[in-house]
Order: structure tokens, then C-alpha cells, then sequence
């Protein structure tokens, strides 16, 4: 089992949350790869069978480097393939959220949605992380590799 972690930043929360996934992970024995979105080898994404995908909420809807990455994923067949998207927004009643927008560009490129988008939230535009964020997301990286192991059976 192999997966990897694209992920987009501007002020490097993103990448926190990015990290803390992968620590999850890789704490139960799934080798994986960190790797911010414009350095992604589209031709090797085959090799994984978890692709995990996030970036900060810009606009309401994903940052134009994430949507232009999400746009390149047509052209490889990652069809099958587990996946989960996150974010990183303010908590805002209209923030939108970015993970909501790859999710569904996931689904409709075939891959199977192994738990729902989620979303850490920063206090504000170039603010930290709120606290506990990145342990919340270590979390989920618990969960992710339950439903891994139980779909592997």
C-alpha cells in the first residue's frame, strides 16, 4: 500500500495539515509521499492507491494552483483509486471550502471517497491554525488507514 499527500499553500498551514495526515499514515506502516501540487509527478500517481488532496479555501472554491493540478488529473486513468480531500479555511458562514470542490472533482474522475471532505480552520487570513487542528487531523489519518485495512480484507 502505498499513498501520497498534494497539497497547495500560501502561508504554510496547509502544509501543517498536509504533514500531520501523512504522520498518521505512516504511523500505521502505509509508506507516504508529501508532496506540494505543483512538484507532482502526474504519470506516477498510478503507484499509489490513496491519493489524498488539500489546499487553502480561496475565493470560496480551491486555490487557482489546486484547480489547475485537478484539471491535469484527466489526463491518467487514477479510476478505483481511495481518496480523501481536506482544507484550510477561516470560519466564516460564506467561507466556501475548497475540499468540497476536489472531492467532487475526485468522485467525477472515478475514485472512491473513503471518508468526507474535512476542513481546518485558521483564525484568519495569515493567522495560525486553530488550536488542535493538526492533531484532529493525525486523527482522521487514523481513520483513513481503518478503512484501508478493513477494504483490504
Amino acid at each position: 500500500m502505498k499513498a501520497i499527500v498534494i497539497y497547495d499553500t500560501k502561508f504554510g498551514n496547509t502544509e501543517k495539515i498536509a504533514k500531520a495526515l501523512v504522520s498518521g499514515i505512516e504511523e500505521h506502516g502505509i509508506e507516504t509521499d508529501c508532496i506540494k501540487v505543483e512538484d507532482v509527478e502526474i504519470d506516477r500517481l498510478a503507484e499509489y492507491e490513496l491519493l489524498i488532496i488539500g489546499g487553502p479555501t480561496h475565493n470560496r472554491k480551491a486555490s487557482k494552483p489546486m484547480e489547475k493540478f485537478l484539471g491535469t488529473l484527466e489526463s491518467v486513468d487514477i479510476r478505483g483509486k481511495r481518496a480523501f480531500a481536506f482544507d484550510t479555511k477561516r470560519e466564516r458562514r460564506f467561507a466556501g471550502s475548497a475540499a468540497k470542490n476536489i472531492e467532487k472533482r475526485l468522485k467525477s474522475l472515478g475514485l472512491s471517497i473513503i471518508r468526507p471532505y474535512s476542513s481546518a480552520i485558521v483564525k484568519g487570513r495569515e493567522r495560525p491554525l486553530e488550536e488542535g487542528m493538526e492533531e484532529m487531523f493525525k486523527q482522521i489519518a487514523v481513520e483513513i488507514t481503518r478503512v484501508v485495512y478493513s477494504n483490504s480484507d
